[in-house]
């Protein structure tokens, strides 16, 4: 196996956009949630091209899509924190829908990707 470039990884890229959102979402967030969901929501979102750039270290592609499954396992627990974000009205609907998509597109992206590394 050749290492990945995870820079130059689309999924690396849609995530790292996708912390831009999080910390911008959270932000917005009333005080009580700053140390709490808001937090929370921007280590998830961090964590998503991190384990994805991590991975693309590893010597062999069955190490790096186990980085790519705790980079999924991020992705699902953000959508999570977004759900429950818009259930306590933090967010408006059309907000929600936009994040919801994005990140939809990222759990996507990262599992078509885990399908094609040869393991």
């Amino acid at each position: 196996m050749s290492r990945h470039n995870f820079k130059k990884l689309k999924i690396w890229q849609e995530s790292i956009a996708l912390v831009r959102l999080s910390y911008e979402l959270t932000r917005s967030f009333p005080e009580i949630e700053k140390f709490n969901l808001a937090i929370q929501m921007n280590k998830c979102s961090v964590s998503i091209p991190s384990n994805i750039a991590e991975g693309s270290s590893k010597s062999t592609n069955k190490h790096f899509k186990k980085f790519l499954e705790i980079s999924l396992g991020s992705a699902f627990e953000w959508k999570t924190q977004l759900i429950v974000a818009y259930n306590e009205n933090y967010i408006p609907k059309e907000q929600f829908e936009i994040l919801e998509n994005k990140i939809l597109q990222i759990q996507k992206m990262i599992g078509a990707f885990m399908d094609k590394l040869k393991i």
